[in-house]
């Protein structure tokens, strides 16, 4: 993850960008990951660790009436975290997950391991679900990567059409 988020900031200097995070999941793994870089305060101003959907609501203005549509772990939910932190920090860049680790929590259309992720850059947002396997622990871990490897393709991509 060190490699990851080391080379996010590389890109994120060259774009004088930020890049914040709306994590669920991950309780923060993602945050943790990117300020484990030195000088990581260049390009990382913010992470909103949004547990409960009441506080997807207050800090990310995720709509309410969401939760009992969709649920918390859908595309929908997680695309409006992306945009509110986006909104919120007055970033070009932005990262949200939401899932289920385990062990418990899991139904049917949503087993233990779905995760979705959401990418904001500029007004496009993009999300993807994921089926990890493991214990909670290897969820987490595995959704922290996905969403760093997110990030760092969106910033290569801003890159090249830059240049």
């Amino acid at each position: 993850m060190t490699q990851l988020a080391a080379e996010l900031g590389r890109r994120m200097l060259v774009l004088n960008a930020h890049a914040p995070t709306a994590e669920s999941c991950t309780g923060g793994g993602i945050s943790e990951a990117i300020t484990r870089i030195p000088g990581s305060s260049a390009w990382f101003e913010a992470g909103y660790v949004t547990y409960s959907n009441r506080q997807k609501t207050r800090q990310l203005n995720v709509p309410e009436g969401l939760f009992p549509k969709v649920g918390a772990v859908s595309r929908e939910v997680v695309e409006a975290m992306a945009r509110g932190a986006q909104e919120k920090s007055l970033a070009r860049f932005a990262v949200a997950v939401s899932g289920v680790a385990g062990p418990a929590g899991g139904s049917p259309d949503k087993p233990v391991g779905t995760v979705w992720l959401a990418w904001g850059v500029g007004d496009e947002v993009t999300a993807e679900c994921q089926h990890f396997p493991g214990n909670r622990d290897e969820v987490r871990r595995q959704t922290v990567k996905a969403a760093l490897e997110g990030l760092l393709r969106r910033a290569a991509a801003e890159i090249e059409n830059q240049g």
